[in-house]
């Protein structure tokens, strides 16, 4: 791993995104505890189907369908293959500003949208099975169900009181 300009730790890979556990809540995770996807017989996990919607409904005006990258900004399939969870989180939550281009791009910060913010995993997990080419340009036509622990989990992240 290093650090390349802006500060952002760029490593080899985002690691083997082997699912190896799931949570409560649906959640796989790979055997570095990271959220990771599971695709099996063309269903997918709750959180990789979320981040499907999620990402078309909030990110994909920037950065392209499917996260393949606009004349405005870069193809997310592309850099999740080089960027950690962690750096994902924070350029996400806080933004980005790039300068070193001909045009100055802005990532503006989302860790105050509760559409977004709630849903960071979801994101993540979506864009890591499309950079891993886990799955491909389509919705997923099946997809595992909402688990207990995830609707009360997004109920108490959005400030549903139930």
């Amino acid at each position: 791993m290093f650090v390349a300009s802006g500060g952002i730790a760029v490593a080899d890979g985002s690691g083997d995104p082997t699912a190896v556990k799931q949570n409560e809540s649906g959640e796989w995770s790979d055997k570095e505890g990271n959220p990771t996807y599971k695709v099996s017989d063309g269903s997918v996990d709750w959180y990789t189907y979320s981040g499907y919607r999620r990402y078309h409904s909030e990110c994909h005006v920037c950065h392209g369908p499917d996260g393949m990258g606009s004349t405005y900004a870069p193809a997310l399939k592309d850099s999740l293959k080089t960027m950690s969870y962690a750096d994902f989180l924070g350029v996400v939550a806080s933004g980005r500003k790039n300068i070193s281009t001909a045009q100055e791009n802005v990532m503006p910060a989302f860790g105050d949208n509760p559409n977004v913010a709630c849903y960071m995993d979801d994101l993540y997990v979506y864009l890591r099975a499309r950079a891993n080419d886990a799955w491909g340009r389509a919705r997923p036509p099946k997809h595992e169900d909402k688990t207990q622990a995830y609707t009360a989990a997004e109920d108490a992240c959005m400030g549903n009181k139930k």
